[in-house]
């Protein structure tokens, strides 16, 4: 059975991270992983002269490509984190969008250079219906990349997300899950070519690493 995404419950779910993820005085900053001065930086999207990411959170990664010159776009569901990125980054020349992802690509006339997500939208987004969409925002050549926790072994597909663990008001959303191999064949189904995912190792042993995936327009 398909998830059933609920957005209104799940706006209400990213505006209580928001509250809590947001940091005023964080730096602009790029990586991919979850771990701080680990691992590639943007220098894996190429040299895109303009972005869209999505699920854009703090904003801090639009902020980093923007003060180097990108057209930076980011789109977000929560209209507490867009208000507080577009106010906190806004001078640096990156916009932010808030809107549901499938419906922000659905609707937009722009094109990219790179789409990409850290541990963002492409986590918690059926790639059926993600990964065509932004195969047509995408500036032929383009390049789609994005990060994420890799699949626990046997776990694969959507599966349900508590936030804030097991105690309190039931807020959930979905994220989805696939060994390397399915994700680039989910690629290669929506009309990317190259596609290539691999799992970073983490910088300590026996530590949680870093699912990266890249395909091209």
């Amino acid at each position: 059975m398909p998830a059933q995404h609920d957005i209104t419950a799940e706006t209400e779910l990213w505006d209580a991270y928001a509250g809590s993820a947001f940091k005023e005085d964080a730096e602009p900053a790029f990586h991919w992983t979850q771990y701080a001065g680990h691992g590639p930086g943007p220098e894996v999207l190429g040299d895109p002269d303009s972005v869209l990411e999505i699920g854009c959170g703090t904003g801090r990664a639009l902020a980093h490509l923007a003060q180097r010159g990108v057209k930076a776009t980011g789109v977000d569901l929560s209209p507490v984190m867009v208000a507080r990125t577009t106010e906190r980054w806004g001078t640096t020349g990156a916009q932010f969008h808030c809107a549901e992802v499938l419906d922000y690509l659905g609707s937009t006339a722009e094109a990219y250079d790179a789409v990409y997500s850290i541990f963002g939208a492409a986590w918690f987004t059926d790639p059926s219906k993600l990964f065509p969409l932004v195969r047509k925002r995408l500036n032929p050549g383009g390049v789609f990349v994005f990060s994420q926790p890799p699949a626990i072994p046997g776990a694969y597909g959507p599966q349900g997300m508590y936030k804030g663990g097991f105690a309190g008001k039931a807020m959930f959303t979905y994220r989805y899950s696939y060994r390397p191999p399915v994700w680039e064949r989910l690629l290669a189904r929506a009309g990317f070519t190259a596609a290539q995912a691999c799992v970073l190792d983490a910088p300590e042993p026996d530590h949680i690493g870093t699912l990266l995936v890249r395909a091209y327009a």
